[in-house]
């Protein structure tokens, strides 16, 4: 997982990257008509609908760099042709890299956090 969106896992026929970035989250918008977390909540709250498991794990292959042709052939073998719970999981954790980024990798930079450090000699309240 990275802050970049990305995810990859093994999925389908092997290591799969998925992403949902800017561009992918809004067209999952317009395809489940509504926003990332609600969307995120209804996969996590067992109130979800077969096309939000379809539309995460589509969106997300395409994302990851998979051309279109290709992720609906992925999505009619491994989505459409097993039970939706079977990928409930995965579409769970492409969302929540999707929306959050990876929790256990740091943000920004680390010398930024402090002044002292980084060599900065202009106080954190001057302009």
């Amino acid at each position: 997982m990275s802050r970049d969106a990305s995810v990859t896992f093994t999925w389908g026929d092997g290591e799969t990257t998925f992403a949902l970035r800017w561009g992918e989250i809004e067209k999952l918008q317009e395809a489940c008509d509504c926003g990332p977390y609600v969307l995120l909540d209804r996969l996590h709250s067992g109130t979800w609908r077969v096309q939000d498991i379809r539309e995460v794990i589509r969106w997300g292959l395409i994302g990851g760099g998979m051309k279109p042709a290709d992720a609906a052939r992925q999505i009619r073998l491994y989505v459409e042709g097993f039970p939706p719970a079977d990928n409930l999981e995965a579409a769970q954790r492409i969302m929540r890299v999707g929306t959050f980024g990876a929790p256990e990798e740091p943000v920004g930079e680390p010398e930024a956090a402090n002044p002292a450090e980084s060599g900065s000699t202009i106080s954190p309240t001057e302009s």
